[in-house]
């Protein structure tokens, strides 16, 4: 009996990660289109305003075209796993808004009163500003984590923000809200920073507090209360957003923040009780609110009879608003299919076309048709965050992507809410689409975050190092 010794030939073994498809190239098919179809929609209303193609077609398309490269090649460098919907979307949606912003520049009605004329180019400014932004983001923020060992740092920056419009002489009044700030003949809106920097806030305290607010609770009529010293937190924030209604006049913010806060409050400890003492909190606090301050009341009477108060406004013996009985005829008469691009007459909303109801616009222009798929886009941009949320393998990050989304999507209700009246009006900016600096910049910021965590979730995890002491094992064969 002889044997003989066959050593295998040595492989070398690297830890590298298991292959997955990163996606990039569906993301640049899908920016394709989403540049594509608002040059479409440009060259539209250029044609059924001035019956031509407009001079600055070529332009816009070049621009929007070489901000939405910039950004997609940022993120194929910084961030090559990330979600490959969120980038497009979000180019699709401001892409649009300038659109119907460009549109609104050339009524002569609104030119007359010094609303419209210039408004596009700021805008498309303001975009390049976020998408610079999006990048600085990307490039600097390389673990979302980072984030969350400025929690307490990022609530007295929130609050810092917050505070600023009531300081004398930096804050501004615009159309009875005040959340502006005005610098170097600049106005900026904090609270739009403001929700980002609390998200991270609220994700960082629930992250440690969660089982506290979870299990030590005891029931109360069927629902389950916390300890008082675990309610602190959650009093201090509806009193915040109490606070803000009150001496900011300013409803949709108040909503907003409280909102995120509960939705967030939710998903960390799974306690439904908390849906139905968030609703209660907020239901009370924005009742009291609406019966003693004058400007709450007032949006809250246009909501109840818009048509009183547009006839009042008309007649010129009172009525505080007549844009929210003007809105419901711009989408009354977009029916269906709507008008077209460029052949509607939301102008006569005036001061607020391009801003808080721009979405009076598209439902006018687009129908009922368009407005669905206008909302879609929003609820894809929502899903896609709640998707990171589930996809992210760490608490804090799910808890900020589900803060992120939430707002997000809060922000649309009540846009969409109080224009189409099922809700009264708060004064806040559509995202994406509405004229305003500080809302686009401050959106694709959140955007820019919620890719940090969506390309930490699906990032591939590394291969499993090879054995060496296997790769020496000796086979011994019988002759």
């Amino acid at each position: 009996m002889s044997s003989t010794t066959n050593t295998p030939t040595h492989h070398t073994s690297t830890i590298g990660a298991i292959g997955a498809p990163s996606r990039r190239n569906t993301e640049l098919a899908l920016l394709l289109f989403a540049v594509v179809i608002p040059v479409f929609a440009y060259a539209n209303v250029g044609l059924a305003i001035n019956d031509k193609v407009p001079a600055g077609l070529l332009s816009y398309g070049l621009g929007l075209g070489l901000l939405a490269g910039v950004g997609h090649l940022a993120v194929r460098k910084f961030a090559p796993y990330a979600d490959p919907l969120l980038l497009p979307l979000a180019t699709l949606l401001n892409g649009l808004g300038l659109v119907v912003i460009w549109r609104l520049d050339q009524s002569k009605l609104l030119q007359s009163i010094k609303q419209a004329g210039s408004a596009a180019p700021r805008q498309l400014l303001y975009t390049a500003m976020g998408i610079g932004l999006f990048i600085v983001v990307l490039i600097f923020l390389k673990d979302h984590r980072v984030l969350q060992r400025y929690t307490y740092i990022s609530m007295v920056g929130a609050l810092v923000l917050l505070l600023l419009p009531l300081v004398p002489g930096l804050g501004a009044n615009i159309y009875g809200a005040k959340i502006w700030i005005s610098v170097a003949g600049f106005s900026i809106q904090p609270g739009e920073f403001a929700k980002i920097v609390l998200a991270i806030f609220f994700a960082g305290y629930l992250m440690v507090k969660r089982d506290a607010l979870a299990l030590a609770s005891r029931r109360v009529m069927g629902l389950y209360l916390p300890r008082g010293r675990d309610l602190g937190p959650i009093l201090a924030v509806w009193a915040m957003s109490i606070l803000i209604l009150v001496f900011e006049t300013d409803l949709g913010t108040s909503l907003l923040f409280f909102g995120m806060f509960v939705i967030m409050l939710y998903v960390a400890t799974e306690r439904t009780s908390w849906i139905v003492f968030g609703l209660l909190m907020s239901a009370a606090g924005a009742v009291g609110v609406a019966s003693i301050e004058p400007h709450v009341k007032m949006r809250v009477q246009a909501w109840l009879d818009p048509m009183k108060e547009y006839t009042l406004s008309q007649q010129g013996v009172g009525g505080h608003s007549e844009q929210s009985m003007q809105a419901l005829w711009a989408f009354g008469s977009g029916g269906t299919l709507g008008t077209g691009l460029g052949q509607g007459h939301s102008d006569l909303i005036r001061f607020a076309a391009n801003s808080d109801f721009i979405l009076a616009t598209f439902g006018e222009e687009l129908g009922l048709a368009g407005i669905m798929a206008f909302l879609l886009l929003y609820g894809l941009i929502v899903e896609r965050g709640v998707r990171t949320a589930l996809a992210a393998r760490d608490p804090f990050g799910k808890l900020l992507a589900i803060g992120l989304s939430g707002a997000f999507a809060l922000q649309v209700f009540v846009v969409a809410g109080g224009v189409m009246g099922l809700i009264p009006l708060t004064g806040m900016t559509m995202p994406f689409v509405a004229y305003g600096g500080s809302s686009v910049i401050a959106n694709w910021a959140l955007i820019g975050i919620l890719i940090r965590i969506s390309d930490t979730a699906r990032r591939p995890a590394p291969a499993p190092a090879g054995n060496p002491d296997a790769e020496m094992t000796q086979v011994v064969r019988p002759s």
